[in-house]
């Protein structure tokens, strides 16, 4: 972290120098990820080299998957992070998707320094849905160190987070079925 700039441009001056370079980003590179960056630094500094992004898989889309099926219908992704976006836009952000009743999924919830937001974000959130609406909270998914709890709107916040976790929390339809999280599109009557 706060070392992107710095990557992105070693790997992009090397590409240019001939190298074949692979410049990895976790998850998905387009998705809060590393690919933004290079685009961007490569049009800024004129650098003219082949890019090839290729497609990961996001927090969010690994976490959906161990909990069920929390976003089959309409979500959105936000990250609670001020370091690069205003917390006066994030937080307007969080209210357009509570008041739209989408499931949403929070990256970087909370950090040593910034344990505000995620609180914030709850309080919003309940404005528009109740506390047993579920959410899923996992942290560092596909590592050793993966920890999935499935809990709710009232209680999750007691949970270790940390900027490892990406929280999911449901809509008004969403419920737990069976031990797995589920958002219903419609399908079954």
């Amino acid at each position: 972290m706060t070392q992107e700039a710095q990557r992105c441009r070693l790997a992009l001056e090397r590409a240019r120098d001939g190298a074949v370079v692979a410049f990895v980003s976790s998850g998905d590179a387009g998705i809060y990820g590393m690919a933004g960056l290079a685009l961007e630094m490569a049009a800024a500094e004129g650098i003219r080299v082949p890019i090839e992004i290729i497609p990961g898989v996001t927090a969010a889309c690994a976490a959906a998957a161990r909990f069920g099926a929390p976003l089959m219908l309409d979500y959105a992704c936000i990250s609670l992070s001020d370091l690069l976006v205003p917390w006066k836009t994030i937080r307007r952000r969080i209210e357009a998707v509570a008041a739209a009743d989408l499931v949403v999924a929070l990256y970087n919830p909370k950090s040593t320094k910034r344990v505000t937001q995620i609180e914030e974000a709850v309080a919003i959130l309940r404005q528009h849905r109740p506390g047993t609406t579920p959410v899923g909270v996992a942290t560092a998914v596909g590592s050793e160190d993966e920890r999935l709890v499935l809990s709710d709107l009232d209680h999750f916040l007691k949970l270790d987070i940390n900027m490892k976790t990406v929280v999911i929390i449901g809509n008004q339809s969403s419920k737990c079925l069976n031990g797995w999280f589920v958002t219903p599109r419609g399908y079954v009557v």
